[in-house]
C-alpha cells in the first residue's frame, strides 16, 4: 500500500509542475508583442538630425551661410514645335507638263527667289511660240486692212460695216496676242525674242522664294505635269516656336517675353525667341494654348518639325533664395539643413546596456527641414521652407549632400 501511495504521490507532483511551467510560457508570449511594439514604435520616428566633426567638415568642405533675398526671374516651362509658316515654305511645280531635262541642286542647297532649279521638255511649247508668231503677222495684215477700209470710209468709197469688221478683227487678234504673251512670259520665254529660227522646245522651273531645298520628288527622264511637285523649298531662317501652354499659365504670357529653349535630341544647345503671338482657342481638347515666339540669334541645326523644350521667363521678383547645391533631394521631397543646437537621439542599445550617451565634444549639428522649391535663375532657387526657418539661421551651402549621406548613415545604425 504505502508504495502505491508513493506512485499517486509522484503523478500529482509531476502534473502540478507542468501546469507551472504551461503559465510561465504563457505570461512570456504575452509580454513579448509589447517589446516588438515599443521596438516598431521607435523605427517609425527618423532621424532629423545630423552631427559633423569639425575634422569632417573641413575634410569635404561644408560651408555655412544664411538665406539671402534675391531678384530672380520666374520661369514656365512648355513643350512644343518648330514651326515655319506656310507663307515661307514652297512646293515648286511646272505649270506646263513636261519630261525633267535638268535638275540643278541639291537637298541642302539655298537658292534665291527666280533661280533656275530645273528644266523640262515638251515639243508641245514650240506650238504656243508658232501661235505667237502667226498672230503677229496676223495683226500685221489686219492693221493694214483696217487702214485701208478708214480710208475709203473717209472718202465716202467704203461702207462703214466694212470698217467695223476690220476693227473688230483686229482688237481680236491683238487680245489673242496678249494671251499668248502672257503664257510665254510664264513658259519664262521673252515674246520679244521669239523667232522662226529661235524656237524652245524646253522651259525652265525656278524657286518661288529664297530658302533651303528640303526635298526632291523628281529625277531626270520622268514625266512631271501641273500638279507634281518637283522639288520643295523652306525657308528656315523664319522659323518660329510653338508653344502649348496650360489653362492657368496663359495670365502670365505677355508679347516680348524671352523664351530659352532647347531640342529635345540634342539638349547641350539653347536658343533663344520672342514671344509675338498669343493664340486665343484651345488646342484640340489638350486644354493647351498655343504661344508663337520667333526665334532670335542663332538658328544653326533648327528644322521645321523639331521638338523642343522651352522656358519662358515671367517677371523678376525678390525673394528668399539659397544656392542650388544646398537643396537634397530624398523620396520626392525637397529638404535644407539649418544649423540647431539639438542633438541626435543616444542609440536604443547604449541606453538598455547602461552605456554613457557619446560625447558631442567638437561637433555641430544640422536639422533637416522640407522645403518647396520656387523659380531657380544664376545659380539659386526660391525656396519656401514647411516649418519656420529663422531669418538669421544658418544654412548648409555647400556639402549638404555629404550631411544627407551622413544623416542617412546615422539612421542605419541606430536600427
Amino acid at each position: 500500500m504505502n508504495i502505491k501511495y508513493h506512485i499517486i504521490a509522484f503523478v500529482f507532483i509531476s502534473l502540478f509542475a507542468i501546469s507551472c511551467g504551461k503559465k510561465e510560457d504563457a505570461e512570456k508570449t504575452v509580454e513579448q508583442p509589447k517589446t516588438e511594439q515599443k521596438e516598431e514604435n521607435h523605427e517609425e520616428a527618423p532621424q532629423t538630425i545630423a552631427e559633423l566633426t569639425e575634422e569632417q567638415m573641413k575634410s569635404v568642405g561644408v560651408s555655412l551661410a544664411t538665406i539671402e533675398m534675391k531678384e530672380l526671374t520666374s520661369t514656365i516651362k512648355a513643350n512644343g514645335l518648330l514651326r515655319v509658316p506656310n507663307n515661307r515654305k514652297a512646293t515648286v511645280t511646272s505649270l506646263y507638263g513636261g519630261v525633267i531635262k535638268t535638275i540643278n541642286v541639291q537637298i541642302g542647297d539655298f537658292v534665291r527667289k527666280g533661280q533656275v532649279l530645273a528644266t523640262i521638255s515638251n515639243p508641245e511649247y514650240i506650238q504656243l511660240q508658232e501661235q505667237y508668231l502667226t498672230i503677229n503677222s496676223r495683226i500685221t495684215y489686219a492693221e493694214q486692212e483696217y487702214r485701208r477700209q478708214k480710208e475709203l470710209f473717209d472718202n465716202d468709197a467704203g461702207a462703214k460695216k466694212n470698217l467695223q469688221s476690220a476693227d473688230a478683227e483686229l482688237k481680236s487678234l491683238r487680245t489673242q496676242r496678249s494671251s499668248v504673251e502672257r503664257q510665254l512670259q510664264m513658259m519664262g520665254i521673252s515674246p520679244g525674242k521669239v523667232t522662226n529660227g529661235n524656237l524652245r522646245s524646253g522651259l525652265v522651273i525656278t524657286s518661288p522664294i529664297s530658302g533651303t531645298v528640303s526635298n526632291i520628288n523628281a529625277q531626270i527622264g520622268s514625266y512631271v505635269d501641273v500638279s507634281s511637285p518637283v522639288l520643295d523649298v523652306i525657308d528656315n531662317n523664319s522659323i518660329h516656336l510653338d508653344l502649348q501652354v496650360f489653362e492657368k499659365d496663359l495670365p502670365k504670357m505677355k508679347i516680348d517675353q524671352i523664351v530659352h529653349f532647347k531640342l529635345t535630341n540634342n539638349p547641350e544647345t539653347e536658343y533663344d525667341a520672342k514671344i509675338y503671338s498669343i493664340g486665343s482657342s484651345f488646342e484640340n481638347e489638350s486644354k493647351t494654348i498655343s504661344v508663337h515666339a520667333n526665334v532670335t540669334g542663332n538658328k544653326e541645326g533648327l528644322i521645321d518639325g523639331m521638338n523642343i523644350t522651352g522656358i519662358v521667363s515671367l517677371d523678376k521678383s525678390v525673394t528668399p533664395a539659397i544656392p542650388n547645391e544646398a537643396i537634397v533631394e530624398a523620396d520626392g521631397k525637397y529638404y535644407v539643413f539649418v544649423q540647431t543646437n539639438k542633438k541626435a537621439e543616444a542609440h536604443e542599445e547604449e541606453k538598455g546596456h547602461g552605456k554613457e550617451p557619446k560625447q558631442h565634444l567638437n561637433t555641430m549639428s544640422f536639422e533637416k527641414i522640407e522645403v518647396v522649391k520656387g523659380s531657380t535663375d544664376m545659380g539659386y532657387t526660391a525656396i519656401t521652407p514647411v516649418s519656420t526657418i529663422d531669418p538669421d539661421a544658418r544654412i548648409v551651402v555647400k556639402g549638404a549632400f555629404f550631411v544627407n549621406a551622413k544623416l542617412s548613415n546615422s539612421g542605419e545604425h541606430e536600427h
